[in-house]
């Protein structure tokens, strides 16, 4: 859309939800240091000195192609037909479960502002939780986070988790010892950051 500012043409952004989102800084959302405000601008925001884009908040369903028009379900349910002369997909992405989408209700993806919203409702329960635990037991299970993945997603958060256990909430519990809290890091490759090369990779490890 922003390439297109200075065509002859009227360009409509369809999107289902109204912001654009800078994902590499959705771990520091679910960790509470940012809020969404600060990784999220609103579409109309990022366009508005765009005059020939228009933004609608809907959620496209089909696509006639043979009539050239898109079909699209507004917030409300109600129903929208837009013509198109040219029509780009941007599909997006989604959470991969490596052919184990079962999971998905014990492991929580990170890809939505959603998702980091619920991510930092579990960490900060998990403590609430430990809190009142019945025995020592039940209170290292909810001390104990296990992050699956050990790209820069992983590193990152789990390294704010253990932040967040030693130093943010240090000293806000009476029954609990927050920095006692464990983190788990299961990566399916010999080594954390193993993308950037073995030098970087080496140092986050010894860092972590």
């Amino acid at each position: 859309a922003r390439a297109l500012r200075h065509s002859p043409v009227a360009v409509t952004v369809v999107d289902r939800r109204a912001h654009h989102l800078f994902q590499p800084l959705l771990y520091q959302c679910a960790s509470g240091i940012l809020s969404e405000g600060q990784i999220a601008q609103p579409l109309r925001a990022v366009l508005r000195r765009h005059h020939n884009v228009s933004c609608v908040l809907a959620e496209a369903t089909d696509v006639d192609v043979k009539a050239r028009m898109v079909h699209a379900r507004g917030p409300e349910g109600g129903v929208l037909r837009l013509p198109y002369d040219d029509l780009i997909v941007a599909v997006g992405l989604r959470q991969s479960y490596f052919g184990h989408d079962d999971f998905a209700a014990h492991a929580p993806g990170m890809k939505t502002l959603d998702d980091a919203l619920d991510i930092r409702r579990r960490i900060y329960r998990a403590f609430e939780m430990a809190e009142t635990a019945a025995d020592d037991r039940e209170r290292q299970q909810w001390l104990t986070f296990a992050l699956v993945g050990g790209g820069p997603t992983g590193v990152e958060l789990a390294g704010q988790i253990r932040e967040i256990a030693g130093h943010t909430l240090d000293r806000e519990f009476q029954k609990i010892d927050s920095a006692r809290a464990r983190v788990l890091l299961f990566e399916g490759s010999d080594a954390v950051l193993g993308a950037f090369g073995p030098r970087l990779a080496r140092r986050a490890a010894r860092t972590l």
